[in-house]
């Protein structure tokens, strides 16, 4: 863990989990180029570190870092308990940190598919609930989910718990959005389609038809679209045409059509791995 001494100056802060890599850092380079200090928070110190100097070195803001695994139970807490020890008041929240599994669920590994939920529902659920009630005593402040493309369809054939993580992660946040509407507080959700990042490889995914075929948005074009749909408090931001017309079409009826295309887009993992 790595504490940076904050700003003197009254600039907003933004706390990004998973920021020193990929989606994330794009988002914390956005948030630090419109004038707000960070807190970047990811398991791997040294990534945090070299992330950390050149924003600082890039952008004039203050950098705090924490190297905490969201899969443990208490690192939500945890992290909350340090800033608020430290007096650090979280203006915008970025919940990005994630993770996938791909292939057939009866063969998968059980606890990296519990440390994914962990991470995509649990740790996310925790960390609002906690920074939202001083966001709502302030009368301001701001949530980021990142969620996925694949938020929109009704389930995905051996990415089953991943897309399901995700479902959750859209009902949660327009549910959200309906409670805090007239709060001064906002929450935004992102769902980013086939993006180049190392979750591509995490995932085991790189070979899937949907990677291959659909053209990408960078990191960079996410997060710009991230940055604005959530300081202007708008609900969804889906970056890219064909990603948003896909998102569409995920929820019309009938579900099944959604499913099947889908289901198509993703194959092709199965085929080469060994």
């Amino acid at each position: 863990m790595s504490m940076r001494g904050m700003s003197n100056k009254k600039r907003p802060t933004a706390l990004v989990t998973g920021g020193s890599r990929g989606i994330g850092l794009e988002l914390a380079r956005e948030f630090a180029r419109n004038g707000h200090d960070l807190v970047l928070v990811a398991r791997n110190a040294a990534d945090l570190h070299l992330a950390a100097n050149k924003l600082e070195e890039d952008y004039g803001c203050s950098v705090t870092t924490f190297a905490i695994d969201l899969t443990a139970d208490q690192a939500p807490v945890e992290l909350f308990r340090l800033l608020e020890a430290k007096d650090t008041q979280i203006d915008v929240l970025v919940n990005n940190a994630g993770s996938g599994n791909y292939g057939p669920f009866a063969d998968s590994d059980l606890d990296k598919q519990l440390d994914m939920l962990r991470v995509n529902i649990l740790s996310l659920t925790a960390l609002t609930r906690l920074f939202l009630p001083g966001m709502v005593e302030r009368g301001s402040g701001r949530i980021l989910n990142v969620a996925s493309l694949a938020a929109y369809f009704s389930s995905g054939p051996n990415w089953s718990s991943y897309v399901a993580s995700k479902h959750y992660v859209l009902a949660f946040t327009r549910g959200l959005a309906k409670e805090l509407s007239g709060s001064g507080v906002s929450i935004t959700l992102l769902s980013p389609g086939p993006t180049a990042t190392d979750f591509v490889r995490q995932a085991d995914i790189g070979a899937s038809r949907v990677y291959r075929w659909l053209p990408k948005v960078t990191p960079a074009n996410v997060a710009r679209a991230a940055y604005i749909a959530t300081m202007a408090g708008r609900f969804a931001v889906v970056p890219g045409i064909i990603n948003k017309l896909l998102a569409f079409l995920g929820e019309l009826p009938p579900r099944g059509i959604a499913q099947t295309v889908f289901a198509f887009l993703l194959r092709g993992n199965a085929e080469v791995k060994v």
